[in-house]
């Protein structure tokens, strides 16, 4: 089999060109490349189809074998790899509502969320350096996040986690988000924090746990505990609901910055469409052939 490792923001996964191979258990081997030490090492698998109401199709696998709706940092990968190994032709120019073009090519692709367009940003090798994603809107209902609780939306909501009491503000952005405003992310014992809210009795489908320092009104610190995954270095989603959820509790404005350990992230909650736009990088490492097993 032969895969691509790619990562945006140090939150690396494993790509499989699926116009070319033939995956017959990914669940399984999304466990098994993302060991770190007995495989090829990654935050789990990505893996690149065919798709009828798309570009392409991306399906995306924690490291610990669950299949999620949706990965930020992945599908800025999908569209740097759609475009430079030519798998479908990309469309015209990409921008923002009310604004002139910000990228000069676009691609559509379909995510368990539904279908998604991305803007590429391309340098003068036809590279794809960067890409922005419309996100779509987030979700706030706590039934369509989803998470056990009552009411129109879930802000600043108190519950108790180890012995503590904490305030939360939950986010779907495809995929389910808790998000906890702090200080100083640095001093959050996120190996400790991650699991217990990732599983708690709240969250059905579980959760991605996100600790959040506002450093200004348009800059903000995160760290990450993913669901299926763990502490990673950059989460995508999240920070598009880190986002939404600074803004909705009035820390943050609608257009702003999210410094992760893996590095930044530029966000946009439209007004005008209330979608989310986020725009970041995407960068392939190698390539490389997994044998049979």
């Amino acid at each position: 089999m032969r895969f691509t490792k790619m990562h945006g923001l140090g939150n690396d996964y494993v790509y499989v060109n699926c116009f070319e191979e033939k995956i017959e258990n990914p669940a399984k081997l999304a466990q098994i490349i993302s060991d770190r030490h007995r495989g090829i090492g990654a935050d789990g698998l990505i893996l690149i189809e065919r798709s009828q109401t798309a570009n392409v199709r991306m399906r995306m696998f924690n490291a610990d074998g669950s299949e999620a709706e949706m990965c930020g940092n992945g599908i800025r990968c999908v569209a740097k790899y759609t475009y430079e190994h030519k798998l479908a032709e990309a469309g015209g120019p990409f921008s923002l509502p009310g604004q002139p073009p910000c990228c000069p090519a676009s691609l559509n692709i379909e995510t368990g969320k539904g279908v998604l367009t991305v803007g590429l940003v391309i340098d003068d090798n036809d590279k794809v350096q960067k890409v922005c994603v419309n996100m779509g809107p987030p979700v706030l209902a706590p039934k369509d996040i989803p998470v056990k609780l009552t009411g129109e939306r879930v802000i600043e909501q108190p519950v108790e986690i180890l012995g503590q009491e904490l305030r939360m503000t939950c986010v779907s952005m495809g995929n389910p988000h808790a998000v906890f405003f702090c200080d100083d992310v640095g001093l959050i014992k996120l190996e400790k924090l991650g699991p217990a809210i990732e599983n708690h009795s709240l969250f059905p489908n579980r959760v991605n746990v996100h600790v959040i320092q506002i450093d200004k009104l348009t800059e903000f610190t995160m760290r990450t505990w993913e669901r299926g995954s763990g502490v990673t270095m950059a989460c995508g989603s999240g920070a598009c609901a880190a986002c939404v959820a600074a803004v909705l509790t009035g820390r943050c404005e609608r257009v702003c910055t999210a410094y992760l350990p893996g590095g930044d992230l530029d966000l946009n909650w439209c007004e005008e469409d209330n979608c989310v736009y986020m725009t970041g990088p995407a960068v392939e490492v190698f390539e490389g052939i997994w044998p049979e097993k």
